[in-house]
């Protein structure tokens, strides 16, 4: 397979976020109450955090196959990874890996940090303990989606 990481334009917002969306659905949704599943779709569609996006405030990152958005990792407060997400067609490709080596490499480099944060779905664990995440305590439902706190140092 062939992709590219690249951070994220204006133009790549609403793709971006369907992508989100539609995996969330596949993979996520079913361990969330029908408020977390709103809660969610609330999240990514709010205008707040479109703005900060485009203030530069809320770092995206997208990675494409043939210029179609495949996958997409952002972070917030500097170093927490609050969206990672790669299309089902594109599971077990390297893709979540390599936005997330991107990620910390860009925090090692530009803004002087070795950790990152995450709020894992059930789904997600496994895959963030493969890259070296590890809990840092029991997993919580805020809003009606189950989440497991997780941090990496690099």
């Amino acid at each position: 397979m062939d992709f590219t990481i690249r951070w994220a334009s204006l133009e790549d917002w609403d793709e971006a976020m369907d992508m989100v969306w539609k995996t969330f659905l596949k993979f996520d949704a079913p361990d969330c109450t029908p408020e977390g599943q709103a809660s969610f779709r609330a999240f990514i569609t709010d205008a707040n955090l479109r703005r900060a996006f485009e203030e530069g405030r809320y770092q995206m990152l997208t990675a494409r196959d043939e210029g179609r958005i495949v996958g997409v990792g952002s972070l917030r407060d500097r170093n927490h990874l609050s969206l990672l997400f790669v299309e089902e067609s594109h599971h077990h490709q390297g893709i979540g890996r390599a936005m997330v080596e991107f990620l910390c490499e860009y925090l090692a480099r530009e803004v002087g940090l070795r950790q990152l944060t995450l709020l894992a779905s059930p789904y997600a664990v496994e895959f963030y303990k493969k890259l070296g995440f590890a809990q840092v305590r029991p997993g919580s439902r805020p809003a009606g989606v189950p989440v497991v706190l997780m941090e990496k140092d690099f």
